[in-house]
């Protein structure tokens, strides 16, 4: 997590060509699904929030390794996998450097288009304005969306019981 994002370009890059997705949407996605800060958040969260002996518990009763996680673990995960969702995805929407590197200027993302709005003698500001409008409206939706997941996670640990 201490070492900068753009150490890694060259080598991603290289690993994309290899696999023949330059220019193509899944190089930008695939790299952006697992992070070292989903990783070490989902693992905190859930030391913190799943005790052992509810797990014990649904072993106990005869439930399987899936049957537990799907039971068990999945719901008690839900609030943080909602956050963690929305910071992957806030992070891969308002990247910028990768995709220009990785898809060019002729299949560009929201922003790297936004950018190709502006030009060094003209800029026309409605056009700019648009394009950032429509390049907010898809994290609103997942914040909408994802917001409900927090809100219950928030309301569940409240209940005393």
């Amino acid at each position: 997590m201490a070492v900068p994002t753009q150490l890694g370009i060259i080598p991603l890059f290289i690993l994309m060509a290899e696999y023949g997705w330059t220019g193509k949407l899944a190089a930008v996605i695939v790299p952006n699904m697992v992070t070292a800060l989903g990783v070490f958040w989902m693992r905190q969260y859930l030391v913190q929030a799943l005790p052992t002996e509810l797990i014990e518990a649904a072993r106990v009763d005869g439930c399987s390794m899936i049957r537990t996680f799907w039971h068990v673990v999945l719901p008690a995960a839900r609030p943080a996998a909602a956050v963690l969702g929305v910071f992957t995805f806030m992070m891969a929407w308002n990247d910028f450097l990768w995709p220009l590197i990785v898809l060019g200027p002729q299949n560009p993302t929201v922003q790297v288009a936004i950018d190709q709005l502006q030009s060094s003698f003209d800029t026309d500001f409605a056009l700019v304005m648009t394009g950032t409008t429509l390049g907010t409206l898809p994290s609103l939706i997942v914040f909408v969306v994802l917001g409900r997941q927090i809100v219950a996670g928030i309301m569940q640990g409240a209940i005393k019981g």
